[in-house]
């Protein structure tokens, strides 16, 4: 054998054929996507062929998915009624290699089974479920046992699952069946098959290996950048190594700590398709850790600014939505907040634009007061800039009765912009109801989803209901009640909101007054045969207005194109220190004199 695991061994089942890969080579390191399954673990009619496969919906059989699906359902409905699950167990596997289906829909047809109606049911159904893990020989049959697992497994399942997740192609079933039974063991599975890079490989070789005290030294060196770390991979993690136990067993180390800040930071981030603070079991336990010793962290401006993030979370983002107990959120709240220094002297300028954050968006924090209840809700509406050192959108977010709205009611992606809701006017009441999209995926609307709601005036309330998510998953979208806002107070609130000029930095506040003037002049643009696009700050570079829009490009003689396709163009102005004012008001007159085709490009 030329490298460990290279060449597969003659097992009787899958589960045994990885327990015996390991125990062959204990000391290797697992490759990248887990250990490699032996021949023979796909039916040759399989239409992904292997766990990289990419088959389509229909398989060679001519079944779709929903047609695999049902004939998976109709095999189980009736081996599960067999009083003997090892020989059912025997039987499924024969009649799923003769079935044209991919795993992945024999998973999902079993966990979809209606519950059992008895005990005795339930406990054939885990029975089985247990047979077909450790004594299948193939990948749908051993799917087919996760399935029911995934409904009816136990702790006492958990190391059978264990060494079964450390197999390419299963690992998606496996962590499914293992989060609700044990997080640690479903994280290292996580881990083993999505990382990648070679610095966290040692990490995960550690974890597989049971070396915590070599793990918790290798967690100190784990990249935690937006672009290193991913919110999901931060919270598997810090699931894979008890973070919060760590910290109680080492409390001496500063360091220890500052990498668990880095990692609640990023498990908090809005930049992914779930809010995966809000999947950390031990999300509350981890805050009042860290807030309880915030104190102990050196004052770098890292630092400064990770925790006015984490406060900023707990005020209007998804960690509020946490199993606090009465009053512990704002005392976490609190413990944070006192531990931010004022910034040291910056003088690169990204460090001057973080430590301006830091100050405003501390003291802003600072001056919220809780919600006293009232008879009709309440509407708090606040525009959310983040960390600098850590760039996402700028987001609008909606406070009722001091809740947040959009990470309940849709929680896969942020508030739409202050732009689109707030200096267009779109929140407005008028009598005529209104649909107005509050918040989009952090993919695409079309991926994904958004969420949109109807705001109407009703007499002396400002009503909103209506609530839809179109195109996000049938799945788990929560019921939002309709709210009935005072008008007058309603009216106060949105006023306040548009007039609101806390959270905007010069160049973005260059961009409101451009769109501005173009809302009130358009034939600035559509005099040069241009339609306006979208109007804001550079997301890496904050410090530039960009300003879009779309038309023909001009020939040789500068004269619109109209034969050639309609291209979109970018123009873009750095923040020379020029008032916003003056500066948007130059932009506007250029407009007006000259076609903005013609402009030349910024040095790169």
């Amino acid at each position: 054998m030329s490298a460990p695991y290279e060449r597969p061994t003659l097992a009787p089942s899958l589960y045994a054929y990885a327990e015996g890969l390991r125990a062959s080579a204990p000391d290797a390191p697992l490759p990248h996507g887990g250990l490699p399954l032996p021949d023979g673990a796909y039916p040759p009619h399989d239409p992904a062929g292997g766990p990289d496969g990419s088959g389509g919906s229909r398989g060679p059989g001519g079944l779709g998915v929903r047609e695999s699906r049902l004939a998976v359902t109709a095999l189980l409905l009736r081996l599960l009624a067999d009083p003997d699950p090892e020989r059912a167990a025997v039987e499924l596997e024969r009649m799923l290699a003769a079935t044209p289906v991919q795993e992945r829909d024999v998973f999902h047809a079993v966990t979809d089974l209606p519950p059992p109606g008895d005990p005795d049911a339930l406990d054939r159904a885990r029975t089985l479920g247990r047979c077909l893990t450790r004594h299948g020989t193939t990948v749908h049959a051993v799917a087919a046992g996760l399935g029911l697992l995934a409904r009816h497994g136990e702790p006492e399942d958990v190391p059978h699952l264990r060494v079964l997740g450390l197999l390419a192609g299963l690992d998606r079933q496996v962590v499914t069946v293992l989060d609700p039974l044990d997080r640690k063991a479903s994280a290292l599975v996580w881990l083993v098959h999505r990382t990648r890079r070679t610095e966290p490989r040692g990490f995960v070789d550690a974890l597989v290996a049971g070396d915590e005290t070599t793990a918790a030294e290798l967690l100190l060196s784990l990249p935690t950048s937006p672009r290193g770390l991913g919110p999901e991979h931060a919270r598997r993690i810090a699931e894979a190594v008890g973070l919060p136990t760590l910290l109680r067993r080492e409390p001496d180390r500063p360091d220890l700590l500052a990498q668990a800040l880095r990692l609640l930071t990023r498990m908090g981030s809005g930049r992914n398709y779930e809010a995966e603070i809000c999947r950390y079991d031990d999300a509350v336990t981890l805050y009042e850790t860290v807030a309880a010793r915030a104190h102990e962290l050196p004052p770098l401006l890292g630092h400064q600014a990770r925790l006015v993030t984490l406060a900023l979370g707990l005020h209007s983002g998804a960690a509020h939505l946490l199993p606090w107990p009465p009053g512990r959120r704002r005392d976490v709240m609190a413990l944070l907040l006192g531990a931010v220094r004022e910034p040291g002297t910056a003088t690169d300028r990204d460090d001057l634009r973080r430590a301006d954050w830091i100050r405003r968006t501390a003291r802003r924090l600072r001056a919220t007061r809780p919600v006293e209840p009232s008879g009709a809700p309440r509407l708090r509406i606040e525009v959310a800039v983040a960390d600098p050192g850590d760039p996402d959108v700028v987001e609008t977010r909606f406070l009722v009765d001091g809740r947040p709205l959009v990470p309940e009611a849709f929680g896969r992606g942020p508030g739409e912009s202050p732009e689109q809701l707030l200096a267009s006017g779109a929140l407005r009441a008028r009598p005529e109801p209104r649909e107005v999209r509050l918040a989009e995926a952090y993919c695409t609307e079309g991926c994904c989803g958004a969420l949109y709601v109807t705001v109407r005036r009703e007499g002396a309330h400002v009503v909103w209901d209506g609530w839809r998510r179109p195109s996000g998953p049938a799945r788990g979208s929560p019921e939002t009640p309709a709210y009935r806002f005072d008008a007058d107070a309603y009216d106060a609130e949105i006023a306040r909101a548009e007039r609101d000029r806390s959270w905007i930095w010069p160049a973005r506040r260059t961009a409101w007054l451009i769109s501005a003037g173009l809302r009130e002049r358009p034939g600035l643009l559509t005099r040069w045969g241009l339609r306006r696009g979208w109007i804001s700050t550079d997301f890496r570079e904050p410090d530039t207005t960009v300003v879009t829009f779309d038309g023909p490009p001009l020939t040789a003689d500068g004269t619109p194109d109209t034969d050639r396709p309609v291209r979109q163009y970018l123009w873009r102005l750095a923040d020379d220190g020029t008032p916003p004012e003056e500066r948007a008001a130059a932009a506007l007159r250029r407009l007006a004199e000259e076609d903005p085709r013609g402009y030349p490009e910024p040095p790169g």
